[in-house]
């Protein structure tokens, strides 16, 4: 077994199986996607580490506990579509691409979403593709999406990605409030979201994803 094959176990056994995840097509994709390949080239040494890894100013690569149990909140089946927002560099996108029907990651660097694009090719990942825009207006060429997921905070999600979300469809994002955020699942019934809170964790907000500032004398 490689090292990173045996990092990717102990991530696995110390970081996943431990905060309850234990649906058996997120531990085989967390098992087999090489995450040392989805992470800036720098930072491949801590690819495996239980922390948010820096992707560019205002962005992370989400840590595997946060991931993991995003997905399991979302119980992804595979005749789902998946829009997956912020996706960087992909990681989120390939571990999806294992689970569901097709992906689409939504990426506003273009450099990056560029990359992403290289590495799911190199790694054989024909049911994903990396689309370019504005995090906020989704990627409503592609749906109505089953699910919906955000690789980062947000104060507020815009009503283009609620439109774009199928109904009976779910979105999971992490809610930003104050230190550490609270990530929630909604349900798209008749036509508007249900949210309910699922457990905590932290990441900086995602650009167009503020809440509209009030001034008050």
């Amino acid at each position: 077994m490689s090292d990173n094959a045996t990092r990717r176990t102990m991530m696995v056994d110390t970081q996943v199986r431990p905060s309850d995840v234990t649906k058996f097509p997120i531990i085989d994709a967390m098992l087999t996607v090489p995450r040392e390949a989805y992470v800036p080239r720098n930072l491949r040494d801590m690819a495996y580490v239980g922390e948010n890894l820096p992707l560019i100013s205002g962005r992370v690569v989400l840590e595997p506990r946060t991931l993991a149990k995003m997905l399991d909140a979302l119980d992804i089946a595979n005749d789902d579509l998946v829009l997956d927002i912020g996706c960087g560099l992909g990681y989120s996108t390939a571990v999806m691409a294992r689970m569901a029907e097709a992906v689409v990651g939504l990426e506003s660097d273009a450099s990056i979403a560029q990359d992403a694009q290289a590495t799911l090719s190199d790694h054989d990942v024909d049911n994903a593709t990396i689309e370019v825009g504005a995090l906020r207006d989704g990627a409503s060429e592609h749906g109505p999406y089953d699910v919906i997921i955000l690789q980062g905070a947000v104060e507020t999600v815009p009503q283009a990605l609620s439109d774009q979300l199928k109904e009976n469809g779910r979105i999971c994002a992490l809610f930003a409030q104050a230190a550490l955020g609270v990530v929630r699942i909604g349900y798209k019934i008749d036509g508007d979201i249900s949210w309910r809170d699922v457990f905590n964790a932290g990441a900086p907000v995602l650009e167009g994803f503020e809440a509209a500032k009030t001034f008050s004398l």
